[in-house]
């Protein structure tokens, strides 16, 4: 198959942005990208339209940023807390990962961030103070701030074991049983 050139007069992630004239496989070109306005085919008339695109996608971008910029702003002062189980050795059972935090901006502020922006180089498995940077722009990065704390759902149940084993509350294994029935 052959290849052909064509001005995307709109934004296609996979190919470029408003005025980029790229080459294109002659079908996807002739079935898609023309008939639904999404390209035009490269002759003299049309590299004289870039112009007007070019003002097009200068004007998109400006307005992203804008917005990129003041969602950065929104985030930073944000604060969100997260309650991770543990165990009485202090294990997290669970982690609070992207989608998690996502969600939960989502949640108190009312902004959906895709999940695949904030960069987490694994879901955190601590307690403790993390920031973490959300992607928002190609320009614009904001911090978004964490305070993970411990539930401790073993604590409890960990203190009445160790209590007293009188009145019945003694564990009842297969050695229990057997210095009940020798009488130790």
């Amino acid at each position: 198959m052959s290849n052909t050139e064509v001005i995307l007069t709109a934004h296609i992630p996979s190919l470029g942005a408003e005025a980029d004239v790229v080459k294109v496989r002659r079908g996807y070109a002739r079935n898609f990208l023309i008939p639904r306005g999404m390209a035009h085919e490269v002759t003299p008339a049309s590299l004289r339209m870039t112009d007007t695109l070019k003002a097009r996608r200068a004007e998109r971008e400006a307005t992203e940023l804008n917005e990129a910029n003041n969602l950065a702003k929104r985030l930073g002062k944000l604060k969100l807390s997260f309650v991770l189980e543990t165990g009485e050795s202090g294990k997290a059972f669970g982690a609070i990962t992207a989608k998690d935090i996502a969600d939960r901006v989502k949640a108190e502020s009312g902004q959906e961030i895709d999940r695949h922006r904030i960069a987490l180089e694994r879901p955190i498995k601590e307690t403790g103070e993390f920031t973490v940077n959300v992607r928002l722009h190609s320009d614009v990065q904001a911090g978004l701030k964490l305070t993970v704390t411990a539930k401790n759902a073993k604590a409890t149940a960990a203190a009445e074991d160790d209590g007293d084993h009188e009145g019945g509350s003694r564990p009842r294994g297969r050695t229990a049983r057997r210095e009940e029935e020798t009488g130790a």
